[in-house]
């Protein structure tokens, strides 16, 4: 399906432009999409599908707005009142006559009236009554909005044909709290207070600085951000002074995005809240959801549709002062309160409203309107690969696994990575009597099980080598059970792996990434062409960002698992690959969907079942210093679907 994609993208001041730019990502795997993101760009309806139109409450929409009047397509309505796109695309260019006309035809004779007094400069083009909405929906074949809200606002100003509630994406974002609160001046344990995003009266600034201004009396030491461009007629500023909270409240202004995210780490609290609302959704909520943070929303609009027990909601009106009051005083002095809150926004949020998901309603709305059909959610994602417990599965003991050893060494170096080689085998999805493995690096340890507790009907195995050479291997367990592997080589990191597209169902990177050279990439390239669709990759490797990586580094030693270098063998003058890299946990994560997987399984844990009490004080740092202790442990184990293409050959945190 061919979809031509409308939207302003950065550097514009917009949080429809970061929306666009993170959906066009996780679209482009799903559909053939072509990008405009400016009036000058030359389009011919006739290549295409489907156009997909963002439109929002600005001037950087103006060209999106007019070429959906020329060209029905699909709309995006971020908001519910388009009033002052339109008097961009009047008043701005001089056109008082369109202004009017266009107020006329969207809201009759009483609309035209005020148009005519927004023309006489008695009153601002600011008219709730007259939405600006009718001319767009009217031409529309098919609209998608972010909340249950929203829908019903597009069916009550007439629009009757397909709707789509598709949940706003949300960004995981990572943030540097404690580099960002030096930034500040603030040290690790303040209380920090933030509000975010273009600073006008309708975020309920002023309640919030008066709410503020009481919790400063139970807690001294409290601060408040505010973070974003100033409102020309709100003076912000001012009414800060006039509070008296000069000392305890910094208005940080315009910050870019990576700064703004920063900031946004930083705090310990978010206040969200708007009121009025045109059923917008909010990038900044979003993201702060996704941080794991206590937020705070006016129970308005599509903010009321969040569920209870990831952020907490505020209702207009009465009472709203000492509500916001209540609540920061609550998240304030029980901050486990308000972590256990961010975790759970930060769960909900990468369940449900992850990139990919959303992706893939957008794709599978887009191909319903074309072909006239009925679409619903459920019907969206691509269908999930059978679970792995439906294949046949008998898990491994580790006396089975010595069953095999074929030697002192090979015995040896079972022992010595029994724990790993066990939980390997226990995250890998079993198999069928039709089904493929791969095993690369084979030492011929856990391949023996891959067919006869796993079920895989065919196993191979690789090692690094001159390519089209194949090995024969057969050996024979200690209760005379026999298996034989063909074991190819070739160079993974130069060579086309030496297998048809879709060929495997599995392929299992044990302990191996971390020995590449130069090319990691074309290794995951290779391994995702010879992966059939929903495939899957398991790669564990050691965690450079491992509790003793931590200590280690902290007390000025290399962090590295294995990072020395390795005596030639006697003799022969042989010497064994070397860790070139070893990864982070998040790294993995990258890495696995740079490479057109998505992560089902992302863990640590150790090499060895072994306690470390040595390693106490590095969990009491990371809760001091609010960073995460999880995936902390010695090796990293994970699993990836392949759902597409690579996504990025070289992606930028990896290549330079």
């Amino acid at each position: 399906m061919r979809v031509a994609f409308f939207s302003p993208l950065p550097p514009a001041r917009s949080g429809i432009a970061d929306y666009s730019q993170a959906l066009i990502e996780n679209l482009k795997p799903l559909v053939e999409l072509e990008v405009f993101s400016g009036p000058h760009q030359s389009f011919d309806p006739a290549r295409f599908d489907i156009a997909l139109y963002h439109v929002g409450n600005n001037g950087h929409h103006g060209f999106v707005y007019e070429t959906a009047l020329r060209h029905p397509g699909v709309v995006v309505m971020h908001e519910s009142n388009l009033h002052h796109l339109m008097a961009d695309l009047t008043i701005k260019r001089g056109d008082w006559d369109a202004y009017v006309r266009e107020c006329e035809y969207q809201g009759g004779e009483e609309a035209r009236a005020f148009a005519e007094r927004v023309r006489k400069l008695e009153v601002g083009p600011d008219y709730e009554g007259v939405p600006m909405t009718k001319r767009l929906l009217a031409s529309a074949r098919g609209v998608v909005v972010h909340s249950g809200f929203m829908r019903e606002e597009m069916r009550a100003a007439g629009f009757t044909g397909p709707t789509a509630v598709i949940p706003h994406g949300a960004w995981i974002p990572q943030a540097d709290r404690n580099g960002f609160r030096h930034k500040l001046g603030l040290d690790e344990a303040t209380p920090l207070v933030g509000i975010f995003g273009y600073l006008k009266p309708y975020k309920r600034i002023a309640e919030s600085l008066r709410a503020f201004r009481r919790l400063l009396r139970l807690v001294p030491n409290v601060k408040m951000i505010l973070v974003g461009e100033p409102h020309p007629e709100f003076p912000v500023e001012a009414i800060i002074r006039s509070m008296g909270l000069g000392a305890s409240v910094r208005v940080l202004g315009f910050a870019p995005i990576e700064d703004f995210v920063g900031y946004l780490g930083a705090c310990d609290i978010v206040l969200n809240l708007r009121y009025p609302t045109v059923g917008e959704s909010s990038g900044t909520l979003l993201r702060s959801l996704g941080l794991g943070k206590a937020v705070m929303v006016s129970e308005v609009g599509s903010f009321q549709e969040f569920p209870d027990d990831v952020c907490l909601k505020v209702p207009v009106g009465p009472g709203e002062e000492d509500l916001i009051f209540e609540y920061l005083n609550l998240l304030v002095s029980r901050p486990e309160v308000a972590r256990q809150l961010g975790e759970r926004a930060r769960d909900y949020v990468a369940r449900e409203c992850n990139w990919a998901a959303v992706a893939a309603q957008y794709a599978g709305f887009l191909e319903a309107v074309v072909h006239g059909k009925q679409w619903s959610p459920a019907t969206a994602a691509p269908s999930p690969t059978p679970p792995a417990e439906e294949g046949e599965r008998s898990q491994p003991t580790l006396e089975y696994l010595r069953g095999w050893a074929s030697g002192e060494a090979s015995a040896g170096y079972l022992n010595t990575h029994s724990t790993r080689l066990i939980k390997t085998l226990e995250i890998t999805p079993a198999g069928s009597a039709g089904d493929r493995v791969l095993e690369m690096g084979a030492y011929l340890q856990i391949t023996p099980a891959l067919r006869s507790k796993l079920g895989y009907g065919e196993v191979r195995g690789c090692y690094y080598g001159k390519l089209g050479r194949v090995d024969h291997r057969t050996v024979t367990s200690a209760e005379g059970e026999t298996f034989e592997c063909e074991i190819d080589h070739f160079d993974a990191e130069k060579d086309v792996f030496p297998y048809p597209d879709g060929y495997f169902a599995t392929v299992i990177c044990g302990e191996l990434i971390e020995h590449l050279f130069e090319d990691p990439m074309h290794l995951m390239s290779q391994v995702n062409r010879i992966l059939k669709p929903g495939g899957h990759l398991v790669l564990t490797t050691p965690n450079i960002a491992a509790l003793r990586g931590i200590s280690g580094i902290l007390q000025g030693y290399h962090p590295g698992f294995f990072h020395a270098y390795i005596r030639p063998a006697e003799g022969t003058g042989e010497v064994d690959a070397r860790h070139n890299r070893e990864y982070a946990p998040r790294e993995i994560q990258q890495l696995l969907e740079n490479s057109g997987f998505e992560v089902t399984r992302l863990e640590t844990g150790e090499f060895r079942d072994e306690p470390h009490p040595e390693f106490g004080w590095i969990l009491h740092l990371l809760e001091r210093y609010r960073l995460s202790a999880e995936l902390r442990g010695d090796g990293i184990y994970a699993v990836g679907r392949k759902t597409g293409a690579v996504r990025e050959r070289y992606p930028a945190w990896l290549y330079t």
